[in-house]
């Protein structure tokens, strides 16, 4: 759902009542939220009370009635003092709900990000994941800390209001209701109207600024292909749409002000002179009729504030749903928690007849009827063209993905039937791009294992032939990687990546070939890393570079999601089918 969309949710009695659902998790917090509401109450009845009473100031004349002014006005005084510590109490307890209900929000939000499957992932927009972890959710944090509050307030002014006001004076309330409020709300819509009107100005212009900018950064191509008259066309177009946008906003703002001076001013004016002819007739005192007009003041308010909380509700609406959407998606693991343990396996594999099609292309078939059995503690190394399942292949062992028909066998048992937890922390996997998280080397070595000794991690290290260069760094395993890893060359990242995997002392390895895009040198120290991590395990070996399984047990060539060809490097080479092509032209390109 675009940004777009959730922002113009309706609310409906559906959308409101999905949308309390994230209310739920406010329940821990009940009784300090019921605190809240009540100063909510407390505070906005003192503000009826203090503007109703204004006009007895004015009414109160004499020395007899002076005494009442004084005791009105010390009155009203410590009406304000309790709405003034009414307002704090609310804010502080509604604050303090909201911290606390938007952490649990954002927590379960994430605890569910993580639970959900690779699949899933696949079918966001980039950024959209992100999009709905900060802004959506601060804005159900502006719904809870100031809208909800702001709509409630409102509701209490107005109808307070209005039960006042008819109460004052039945006449001169039917006359005001039937037009300031209306009169009010109008200005409002009309001004969201101009305001939008604006905003496109603003846009445009900002469209005709990001075509100067590309044409300055690219003026040289610009003037190599002779197409100055093409981009001075462009920028015309540009600029008459905003002046076409403009001269419209300058019409709609003057009726605006037209609209403000002849309706808004002349509804008060009305009102005015309605109340004043109440007073003459004495059916209205003077006193009365101030009041009056200051309640009517915050009663129009409060009308046309209702509008723009409404549609501030409605982005929360919007955002809560997509929130939900997030919820509840269906997840690969029912709780986030340390792995069960396994016995260890032998390690034997076996795809029987796997059929795989990825959800977004289901009329395309990637594996058809695969067969592939891979012996306890051997290398299987996978190669062909690009498309032909490989990667696949590795992701359906992973069970990033379930197969559309067959199955993968461990042991002999199906690995569909064991805890997804369990089974995963089995497997050891190094890709190709190499993700590193920020913090210490330490840290990223430790990733499957936090609790690891100093002494296993340095072993890890060793055996990835990463210790030598992480001893050499200022502050060695403490030494600080940065955002993916950045801080370190390609093979050192390869290198932490081995080391973790070592640490991880996996039964099962997936090694995407991570070789291809490095120098002789650290290709060198890859490859030795990676021939002690694969000993005494199965290892599943994603090749790009064939000269680096040359001494893999077992060879399979992928070709149309079907197994083509297998055997040994030097069988497959006398038979000068597709694998000794494939080495001609990898030779070809290493020459």
């Amino acid at each position: 759902m675009a940004k777009s969309d959730r922002s113009s949710k309706r609310i409906s009695k559906v959308s409101l009542k999905r949308s309390l659902r994230l209310y739920g998790f406010m329940r821990p917090y009940k009784w300090p939220f019921i605190l809240g509401l009540a100063c909510l109450v407390v505070s906005s009845s003192a503000s009826l009370l203090v503007f109703s009473s204004l006009g007895k100031l004015i009414d109160f004349q004499g020395e007899a009635l002076g005494q009442r002014v004084n005791q009105l006005t010390l009155l009203l005084g410590g009406v304000l003092l309790l709405q003034a510590l009414a307002s704090f109490l609310r804010i502080y307890t509604f604050a303090w709900v909201t911290q606390r209900t938007i952490a649990a929000i954002r927590q379960a939000v994430f605890d569910k990000l993580l639970s959900l499957p690779v699949a899933w992932y696949q079918k966001q927009r980039s950024g959209e994941i992100s999009s709905r972890v900060t802004a959506d959710i601060s804005a159900v944090q502006d719904s809870l800390t100031t809208y909800l509050a702001e709509f409630i307030r409102q509701i209490i002014i107005v109808f307070g209001t209005v039960f006042i006001l008819m109460a004052s004076s039945p006449k001169l309330a039917l006359f005001m209701m039937g037009t300031l409020p209306v009169m009010a709300v109008l200005a409002v819509f009309f001004g969201r109207f101009v305001r939008k009107l604006s905003k496109k100005a603003q846009n445009e212009v900002a469209e005709s600024t990001h075509l100067l900018e590309e044409v300055l950064q690219g003026i040289s191509t610009v003037k190599a292909f002779t197409a100055e008259w093409i981009q001075s066309a462009r920028y015309k177009k540009l600029t008459d749409a905003v002046i076409h946008t403009g001269m419209r906003n300058a019409v709609y703002r003057g009726l605006f002000a037209v609209f403000i001076i002849l309706f808004l001013f002349g509804a008060i004016i009305s009102i005015v002179w309605y109340g004043s002819h109440l007073v003459a007739q004495n059916e209205l005192s003077h006193g009365d009729l101030f009041s009056f007009f200051m309640l009517s003041g915050l009663m129009a308010g409060s009308v046309g504030g209702l509008a723009d909380t409404y549609s501030q509700m409605q982005k929360a609406i919007g955002a809560t749903e997509s929130l939900l959407d997030i919820l509840d998606a269906r997840v690969e693991l029912s709780e986030l928690k340390a792995p069960q343990s396994l016995p260890k396996p032998k390690g034997h594999l076996r795809f029987e007849q796997l059929s795989f099609s990825y959800p977004n292309r289901s009329e395309q078939q990637v594996l058809q009827e695969l067969n592939l059995d891979i012996p306890a503690g051997s290398t299987c190394a996978i190669v062909g063209s690009s498309g032909a399942g490989k990667s696949t292949l590795s992701y359906l062992l992973m069970r990033f993905y379930q197969p559309s028909s067959g199955r993968i066998l461990l042991d002999g048992q199906d690995i569909a039937d064991l805890d997804l937890g369990a089974y995963r922390s089995l497997l050891g996997y190094v890709p190709q791009d190499v993700m590193l998280f920020s913090g210490s080397i330490r840290e990223n070595i430790a990733y499957a294992r936090p609790q690891a000794a100093q002494d296993d991690i340095e072993y890890a290290a060793e055996m990835a032939n990463a210790a030598q260069f992480i001893e050499e760094l200022p502050q060695g395993y403490n030494t600080q990687v940065g955002d993916r890893g950045t801080q370190l060359s390609g093979g050192q990242r390869q290198r932490i990546a081995i080391a973790r995997a070592v640490l991880a002392n996996p039964s099962l390895l997936i090694l995407d070939e991570a070789t291809s895009s490095l120098d002789t040198a650290s290709e060198k120290l890859v490859q030795e890393a990676l021939e002690r991590l694969r000993k005494g395990r199965t290892s599943l070996v994603i090749a790009h570079r064939l000269s680096t399984i040359r001494n893999a047990q077992q060879i399979v060539v992928l070709q149309n999601g079907k197994v083509a060809e297998t055997g040994t490097h030097e069988s497959l080479l006398q038979q000068g089918g597709i694998y000794a092509g494939l080495v001609r032209l990898d030779e070809g390109s290493n020459a």
